[in-house]
């Protein structure tokens, strides 16, 4: 079917559609949670530490798939560092690598991308398995062409904390938490200074799951791969 527009109708079609492609698009950094601050705490692996009551949950949606689980985060800093809590719905754990800084994408993770200084495309990479071992890197990326470095002198002051739990009943697997901090003398000189009330990041959440319908979550969407820091949303020290 042919639609004709003539005279008013052509003028008034192209009003239209100018008014719809001259709208503006969000800005991802405009969107923000805030991240409150506590005292540094002992990890349990569970969420249980009371430091945790002080923020709320904030959840993750998932992209382009249709796997059941649900997942959520926190978020806390504190004078030396950076604190997470995820909870990820699961029926099945499938996580096989026992080792740090492996490819642990490839299998069940949880995720966390901290952009502290947007004069420079570098961000810092943390990534969790539920058999608690981590990948921690340093990614310079130049319109989308990407790598990790791991830290040097990881050690010390430096180091990170983690902590995982897998929760089940009748013996089986309904979720499992994961909580780690990120001191921030791990991501100097990135971090230039440590965050106060008013510091803006931007930063991004994530959780892969490789059940038999594998699933991706995201805080804010990507278009191409978690690499998408310009997708990233900003997190907001209060």
């Amino acid at each position: 079917m042919k639609i004709h527009l003539r005279g008013p109708l052509i003028l008034a079609f192209l009003i239209m559609s100018v008014s719809i492609n001259s709208q503006p698009v969000p800005d991802p950094a405009d969107s923000s949670i805030p991240v409150v601050k506590c005292i540094d705490f002992e990890l349990t692996g569970d969420g249980s530490n009371a430091e945790w009551n002080k923020t709320k949950w904030q959840s993750l949606t998932q992209h382009g798939t249709t796997s059941p689980y649900s997942t959520r985060f926190k978020i806390l800093y504190s004078d030396s560092g950076i604190y997470c809590l995820y909870d990820c719905e699961d029926s099945k754990i499938s996580a096989t690598m026992k080792g740090n800084n492996l490819d642990l994408w490839n299998e069940d993770v949880i995720e966390a991308f901290f952009w502290a200084d947007e004069s420079v495309p570098v961000y810092f990479e943390y990534e969790l398995s539920p058999l608690n071992y981590e990948l921690v890197l340093i990614v310079p990326n130049y319109k989308g062409r990407f790598l990790g470095w791991i830290p040097w002198h990881y050690e010390g002051s430096r180091m990170t904390r983690h902590a995982v739990s897998v929760k089940t009943e009748n013996d089986k697997v309904v979720r499992w938490f994961g909580e780690f901090y990120i001191p921030y003398e791990l991501m100097r000189p990135m971090v230039p200074a440590i965050p106060e009330s008013g510091t803006k990041w931007r930063a991004n959440f994530y959780r892969i799951d490789y059940d038999d319908t594998p699933g991706g979550w995201s805080w804010m969407p990507v278009v191409k791969n978690f690499h998408d820091y310009l997708m990233f949303g900003t997190i907001e020290f209060q």
